[in-house]
């Protein structure tokens, strides 16, 4: 892995994500409008309250997983990552640009979301605003290199948003969310905490209810990295020239 054709494999990707603008408003747009709607239809602010911190959690994980796996899945299908495997980029290189640039998309992501939810939505939060921006990223990440590594095993792009329910909505029922964790079965308690989303949805929990939040939430933001971190692992030794 080179420093420098990493950065260059992330700006040539931060390009092609810029000029597509269903991408960018899918990114950007699509989660204030959500956040947007359920500040508006949830009966109470308590409510919102307690639910809008998971909710930051949950929504950047979705849209960078679809994000990344549909434009990766168009690397293959289209030649390009043939032919850069060709030249002396690495698949490091390859999988460290997409974490750069799509890290990148995610920070402002993370920023608008959470400035929206509190600022315009009016979201109550005990502890830092900064730290649900901290923990939506690394949320994002993880659904960035997941979107990596699964898009090696779709074939068309509807095989590739195929996945989300497969890999997203497990998750989503067993994070917390919706059930305790701890009221969950034991079987489903312990699968829920080998699930990156159980530890988003811990971290922004934390700094909802927490004045000094910080070591839980971080320690929850390590957990986070290091599911990321073996996804870019597992990402890469599935990584194929093109799709079958």
């Amino acid at each position: 892995m080179t420093p420098r054709l990493t950065l260059a494999t992330a700006q040539r990707v931060l390009r092609q994500v810029l000029a597509d603008h269903r991408s960018v408003a899918m990114i950007l747009v699509v989660p204030l409008v959500l956040i947007g709607l359920l500040a508006w239809i949830l009966p109470g602010e308590l409510l919102f309250d307690r639910i809008g911190p998971a909710l930051l959690g949950i929504f950047p994980m979705v849209v960078m997983f679809l994000v990344t796996s549909i434009t990766m899945l168009r690397e293959r299908t289209s030649g390009t990552l043939e032919r850069l495997l060709s030249t002396p980029v690495g698949k490091g290189d390859i999988l460290g640009g997409y974490a750069v640039a799509l890290g990148a998309l995610a920070v402002v992501q993370a920023l608008l979301a959470t400035g929206f939810a509190v600022w315009v939505c009016g979201l109550d939060v005990a502890g830092p605003g900064w730290l649900l921006v901290v923990v939506a990223v690394a949320t994002a990440l993880v659904g960035t290199a997941t979107g990596l590594f699964t898009s090696a095993f779709a074939r068309t792009e509807f095989q590739a948003v195929q996945f989300m329910p497969a890999v997203v909505l497990p998750q989503f029922l067993l994070c917390g969310l919706i059930v305790a964790r701890e009221d969950l079965p034991p079987v489903l308690e312990a699968l829920s905490a080998v699930l990156p989303l159980s530890y988003a949805v811990d971290g922004m929990a934390a700094v909802a209810r927490l004045a000094d939040p910080v070591p839980e939430a971080l320690g929850d933001v390590g957990v986070l990295l290091g599911f990321c971190a073996a996804s870019l692992v597992l990402g890469a030794l599935t990584l194929r020239r093109r799709t079958p």
